[in-house]
């Protein structure tokens, strides 16, 4: 069976640093890619970052490349998305979802909708 739960959002001034948790099973990772999503208010969902679970490949946005990381803790079945540099734009409800290996080979950000599970998504708000 299929688990994602994401932990770690926060209230946090701009140019501040959070670690997302998304905190799944052995199952999901033998069976699909993990990606990070976020939902701004009233706008639809978006990729961020994303790991190919099969050879640890990872991929971002261009909007947060140099500012994220995405990491696997390979002792744990958590996968992580460090943001440095928080940015008011940067605020929302982070996702993590898992993407089918079966019918992709690769993570890929979008569309969103390709993914097959999700989270119930951690909040992450960015304001002076």
């Amino acid at each position: 069976q299929v688990a994602l739960v994401e932990s770690g959002g926060d209230s946090v001034q701009p140019g501040k640093s959070l670690k997302l948790s998304c905190t799944t099973n052995q199952f999901t990772l033998d069976g699909y890619h993990l990606g990070w999503f976020y939902q701004a208010p009233g706008r639809a969902r978006e990729g961020i970052a994303c790991i190919n679970t099969l050879n640890g490949a990872t991929h971002y946005d261009d909007r947060v490349m140099g500012r994220f990381t995405l990491s696997k803790d390979n002792t744990k079945t958590t996968v992580y998305l460090a943001m440095n540099d928080l940015k008011p734009d940067d605020t929302g409800r982070y996702y993590c979802g898992a993407l089918s290996r079966r019918h992709f080979s690769d993570c890929k950000l979008n569309p969103w909708n390709d993914y097959d599970w999700w989270g119930q998504g951690t909040l992450v708000t960015v304001s002076s």
